[in-house]
């Protein structure tokens, strides 16, 4: 009986391990969660198959031993064992299709394993559900090679650096947004970008010329999927908060450190009795933000035409109160396929923003004495103490006085046609037109100032005062800039028996900027104007009656012709040359050194595709790539630079008027030309162990010869404008990924890290010179890198009179002062003793990016840092009156071994305000730039309803932060390329947490 019912057991399992079943399942990207339709999905070894719906659904027969193979152009094949499971989830890998992808190279596109050139590519999934409303800040720390400094102002553009600092005049990276060359890409929702690509070596940037010498960042906007209707939403809402103060003292600590110093003056003590307060100005003035950005799309396509629509609304409220930015953007993307070989269509964007400006200095409410009260009434408000009243004013009252007085806003409409012909199989023609018109207004008020009262001092009565004299005012600009551009190109494409690839482009383009502004106050010195919105205009103030007022106007325009060719070429997908030539003229030069010619060349070798490689199992992919650019430079020159110009200069007086001379702007330099960039990049790519592992690494070495620079020569007044001086960027880079998957685990983690070198190899052939920033703080000259700190080098703080006596010291140094280093060793401390104490701009940069999904649910973190820079925390160096203390002014010296790095608290002192490493402080951070947890809802919740796909989400960006900064954020301030690093009480760059959802229909 026993034996019997073993053979009926096995009998039974045999039956349901043959038995054919009905296998449901869904099958979907693994990155972005959204459903592959058409995907092949066959039994192994037998003929059954069949392919993935509309919704990436799919029904076959199969048995639980039965190994199912699930393949779809792009990913990597997967197969599985069908076991107990009924309805499976599969999710393909598209890792190892980046090989197949298509970047922009310039007028054109170009497959990933075909580059000769470093060109890096960030997915529009990676940025669309981050709560930045300027998508280049979602790109920090996830390309080496690309420095990013956000600021926390609502609305500010972050600035952004390729391969460092190659220019003293400008070196901001140019946009390409599907071929419109701009400045700035403040017009698009995040939401509606496909992809976005950062060039960085100069033959991949060459085919764009003058504007290129920076780098490029092409942005690829989404148009309509082919044979496909979708509606999408997405939107998001949040808040944001300030996590990190500046210490400074609160009433306690301000009063002891005041009395200190009053006693180290010699003064008498200050009469604290009428000021009881203890008043947190920082926490004041600052607040809980709130976010919003929201994005809905709607996309068509059909057998001749597709279209794509996209709104898009964002909001953000900025943490430093009354301050907020508002845009709404629309955009319309239309193709038309007349025929087989015709093909028209354009790209309309629009966008209207306006904001609220924070009117209120971050450093007033860091200087003001936390021992005054806010308000005493409606309209009066508690002025400051007599030691800096007159230089420090109440932040509230300031905050509340102007809040809503300035009505900034603006429009810019960015639109494309386009026609494409093709004149053969392999021959394309292309022509495009561009338009970029940009309109901002704004309108000010200045109200009354409100009643003050002033404390009593000494036995003094409180007394509350209202300026008389001060009267309102109305404020007034406008500015237009427009840019029309025009691409004309011929490519042509060829497979010559399946060994030898042949693109090539040849193509010309003009490029016209003209730009006006104008702007003005006016006061009327009888009337005050209403605080009402509608009478802030300059008519609204009778010019019968004597009013006062400052107007200024500007004008600018540009032009720029190009004609370009380019030639890819690929033997057996092992061999790749990229060539290419640039002709430009510009008209900012004088006619005879108007033009110029430049071009690139990029050597590649596919050592993986040798029969001798064939035996190397692991490494799935290898190449060895190297390009040599030369691209000619105008970036932040001004126009017509060839003319001298004119200004104002001296005046004299001829009976009864006053005659002002003018004189010449600059003395430009006869033979002024572009500045000239040369560059080298080494690379080597490899993907392993079956696509796994993705490493690339870059060397590279780019110079600037020619630069242009303005300077004084000896002896004279008007500065001299030429070519001068070298700049030279070396580094490397270098980026490693992994990604794999357990059943439903699925998990990527990458890496990326640079180090660049900047140097002034000169300043000139002839003449070497200083260019100084900071009033003397950063300097650029030959030898060091650009817009380096330069001055003392604190040694300590000196203790007794007989250390000031027997060290090296100035003339009047006193105990409690810092001591310098001798540098020069000649016994004394003077000007001579300066030296290198750091540069503003980080060496090294990193990120960390980690992804991890498992069925519905995914994890993103991201961080991100640099190292190696300083920060100028020149806040500290204001000694016009006494201010508050920054709490690590409690350890000032107050007598011998009390401190050796706290100078003595007497702002008298000026020797302790001299630049020194005493006020740069180590700009080295790493962050937890973003955690995001996300849940896609199964579609088994929806059913049969309108609804494809839905998501929910969970960001927390700048979460963490390490660093020894104290400011409110490390990011240094580099905008400035030979002023940079200052922190001055920076606007706060905040933690921002947001929720969100993401609906397909």
């Amino acid at each position: 009986m026993k034996h019997l019912f073993t053979l009926l057991c096995f009998v039974l399992s045999v039956h349901l391990l043959f038995a054919q079943n009905t296998i449901t399942g869904t099958v979907k990207d693994a990155s972005t969660m959204a459903v592959i339709a058409g995907a092949t999905v066959s039994v192994k070894g037998k003929a059954a198959a069949t392919q993935t719906d509309d919704a990436g659904k799919f029904s076959i027969e199969a048995t639980a031993t039965d190994v199912l193979q699930i393949a779809y152009l792009g990913y990597t094949a997967q197969s599985v064992t069908v076991g107990s499971q009924k309805d499976l989830q599969i999710f393909l890998e598209s890792t190892d299709q980046k090989l197949e992808e298509v970047v922009v190279v310039g007028y054109g596109t170009q497959r990933k394993v075909d580059l000769t050139g470093a060109i890096a590519q960030v997915k529009g999934e990676e940025i669309a559900n981050m709560p930045n409303t300027n998508p280049i800040s979602s790109l920090q720390g996830k390309v080496a090679g690309l420095t990013i400094s956000n600021s926390g102002s609502p609305g500010a553009a972050p600035t952004v650096r390729v391969r460092g600092v190659n220019s003293t005049n400008n070196s901001n990276p140019l946009y390409v947004v599907d071929g419109v060359l701009h400045d700035n890409i403040d017009f698009i929702s995040p939401q509606d970008i496909e992809s976005m690509d950062v060039l960085k070596d100069p033959s991949s940037i060459a085919i764009y010329g003058l504007r290129g010498a920076s780098g490029v960042i092409a942005i690829t906007l989404k148009k309509a999927a082919r044979g496909q209707t979708n509606v999408n939403f997405s939107g998001s809402y949040g808040f944001n908060q300030v996590r990190d103060r500046i210490s400074v003292t609160d009433a306690e600590g301000f009063k002891k450190l005041y009395n200190m110093q009053l006693a180290n003056l010699g003064s008498a003590d200050f009469d604290y009795s009428g000021y009881t307060a203890n008043t947190n100005w920082q926490d004041l003035i600052l607040r809980t933000a709130f976010n919003t950005n929201n994005n809905l799309s709607i996309s068509n396509s059909s057998e001749k035409t597709t279209t794509h629509i996209s709104l898009g609304y964002s909001k953000q409220e900025g943490v430093v109160r009354n301050g907020d930015y508002e845009r709404f953007v629309a955009r319309l993307n239309e193709e038309i396929r007349i025929s087989d070989r015709i093909k028209v269509g354009g790209d309309l964007s629009g966008s209207y923003w306006n904001m609220t400006p924070t009117n209120v200095s971050i450093t007033n409410a860091l200087w003001a004495a936390p021992i005054v009260p806010i308000q005493y009434d409606e309209s009066t408000y508690y002025s400051m103490p007599s030691f800096q009243r007159a230089q420090v004013g109440n932040p509230m009252a300031t905050l509340n006085r102007l809040a809503g007085t300035s009505l900034p806003r603006g429009y810019r409409f960015v639109g494309s046609l386009f026609a494409e012909i093709s004149i053969l199989d392999n021959l394309k023609w292309k022509s495009t037109v561009y338009a970029d018109l940009g309109f901002n207004n704004s309108r000010g008020y200045t109200p009354l100032p409100f009643h003050y009262m002033n404390i009593g001092e000494n036995g003094g009565q409180n007394v509350i005062t209202f300026d008389e004299n001060q009267k309102t005012s109305v404020s007034q600009s406008s500015e237009e800039f427009r840019r029309f551009q025009q691409d004309h190109t011929l490519t042509f494409e060829e497979t010559i028996d399946e060994d030898h690839r042949l693109t090539a482009v040849a193509g010309m383009t003009t490029v016209y900027n003209d730009q006006t502004g104008m702007n003005g106050s006016r006061r009327d010195t009888t009337l005050n104007v209403p605080n009402n919105p509608d009478l802030w205009y300059w008519n609204i103030i009778n010019q019968t009656s004597n009013p006062q007022g400052s107007y200024s106007g500007y004008g600018s325009k540009s032009s720029i012709i190009g004609a370009f060719a380019r030639v890819n070429y690929a033997f057996q997908d092992k061999y790749l040359v990229n060539a290419t030539v640039r002709r430009d003229g510009s008209s900012k030069f004088a006619p005879k050194n108007r033009w110029g010619t430049f071009g690139s060349v990029g050597l590649g070798w596919v050592l993986s595709e040798e029969n001798f490689f064939q035996n190397v199992e692991k490494i799935n992919f290898m190449k060895l790539r190297f390009a040599w650019g030369m691209i000619g430079n105008q970036n932040g020159v001004p126009d017509f630079i060839y003319l001298p110009g004119v200004r104002n200069s001296a005046t004299a007086i001829f009976g009864d008027n006053v005659y002002t001379s003018v004189e010449a702007k600059l003395i430009p330099d006869p033979n002024l030309h572009w500045e000239v960039v040369r560059g080298m990049d080494l690379g080597l790519e490899i993907k392993a162990f079956e696509n796994k592992l993705s490493a690339e690494f870059n060397l590279y070495d780019r110079t600037t010869s020619d630069i242009l620079t303005s300077f004084l020569a000896p002896g004279q007044s008007i500065p001299y404008f030429s070519n001068l001086g070298k700049i030279t960027n070396k580094g490397i880079e270098t980026t490693l990924g992994w990604n794999n998957s357990f059943g439903d685990w699925k998990y990527s983690v990458s890496a990326n890290y640079s180090f660049n070198k900047n140097v002034v190899n000169s300043i000139g052939e002839n003449i070497d010179f200083q260019i100084l920033g900071n009033n003397g703080a950063n300097v650029t000259e030959s030898g060091q890198s650009i817009g380096y700190f330069y001055g003392y080098k604190q040694a300590g703080i000196y203790q007794t009179a007989n250390e000031v006596a027997n060290t090296p010291s100035m003339p009047n140094s006193l105990p409690g002062d810092i001591k310098y280093e001798d540098i020069n060793n000649d016994g004394k401390i003077d000007p001579e003793d300066r030296t290198y104490l750091g540069t503003p701009f980080p060496p090294h940069s990193f990120g960390l990016n980690f992804n991890l999904s498992y069925k519905g649910i995914d994890l993103q973190l991201e961080g991100n840092g640099v190292a190696g820079n300083k920060i100028y925390a020149i806040r500290r160096t204001s000694n016009f009156a006494p201010l508050n203390y920054e709490t690590n002014r409690l350890d000032a010296w107050t007598g011998p071994g009390s401190s050796n790095v706290e100078p003595i608290l007497d702002n008298s002192r000026g020797n302790n305000y001299l630049f020194s490493n005493y006020f740069l402080e180590p700009g080295d951070y790493f962050r937890i730039r973003t955690v995001q947890i996300g849940y896609n809802l199964p579609n088994t919740i929806f059913g049969d309803s309108f609804v494809k796909k839905a998501r929910v989400f969970f960001n927390a960006q700048n979460l963490k932060t390490w660093s020894k900064v104290t400011g409110f954020s490390p990011e240094a301030s580099i905008g400035s390329i030979t002023a940079g690093g200052v922190d001055n009480g920076s606007y706060p760059v905040p933690a921002t947490y947001t929720f969100g959802v993401n609906f397909g229909f």
